[in-house]
């Protein structure tokens, strides 16, 4: 088998006037500065394939953001949207509230903190990168398949447009590295690109890592995700 590429990418900024940890509720979507860069990730993976990229695979979480964060893409590579509910948004204990330092106090919720390491808030680590790696694995064979034989200049690549904490526990597991961590020092920014390269027998090569919307990213809200 060729070398492919599986990107993953970050929806972008959300509608959230009220900061509350939005998780996999519905009906939260782009804001006007999210669709500006989707719009923004949709001429960089154009730029791509005009410059001999073959991108032909395209997923999303079910979650609004990041369909509409897909869009974009979709229409200028003319690529349908293909929904896989693994790469998700995590489950979270805390969705719907608008977590402070203050609601942290109160003594209905220290059950939930009592192991970050898991986390005790909500859905392991572990599986979160588990059920990302396997829709990694058959997006990569999806794409071998439909780049039937033209691999352009670096081999069949797909697009899969995710949440920050699952992806951020993808790259962990994929490097190695323990996949407890401070959720402030995660590097997985809106609508940035984590990308997973692998070798002609499947095997991971490297991890690559971009922001091609950067410049939209100061002044973005910073709520934490899940």
């Amino acid at each position: 088998m060729p070398q492919a590429t599986v990107h993953l990418l970050r929806h972008g900024e959300v509608h959230n006037p009220d900061g509350v940890l939005y998780g996999r509720l519905p009906e939260f979507h782009l804001s006007a500065l999210g669709r500006q860069m989707a719009e923004m990730l949709a001429r960089h993976f154009s730029d791509r394939a005009a410059a001999g990229a073959r991108i032909v695979y395209l997923a999303s979480s079910p979650l609004v953001r990041a369909q509409e964060t897909a869009a974009p893409t979709a229409e200028v590579l003319g690529l349908e949207i293909h929904t896989d509910p693994r790469i998700i948004e995590a489950e979270n204990y805390f969705e719907g509230m608008k977590v402070s330092k203050a609601e942290l106090r109160r003594p209905k919720h220290w059950p939930r903190l009592v192991n970050p390491l898991k986390p005790s808030w909500g859905e392991p680590y572990k599986d979160q990168a588990a059920r990302v790696r396997a829709a990694v694995q058959d997006a990569r064979l999806r794409a071998i398949e439909l780049a039937g034989g033209d691999y352009g200049t670096d081999g069949p690549e797909a697009i899969m447009v995710s949440h920050q904490l699952p992806i951020w526990a993808t790259r962990l597991s994929a490097e190695g590295r323990p996949l407890w961590h401070d959720p402030r020092k995660r590097e997985c920014t809106l609508t940035s690109i984590t990308s997973l390269v692998f070798d002609d027998d499947g095997s991971l090569l490297r991890v690559q890592y971009t922001e091609p919307a950067a410049a939209l990213l100061p002044g973005a809200a910073s709520t934490p995700g899940a």
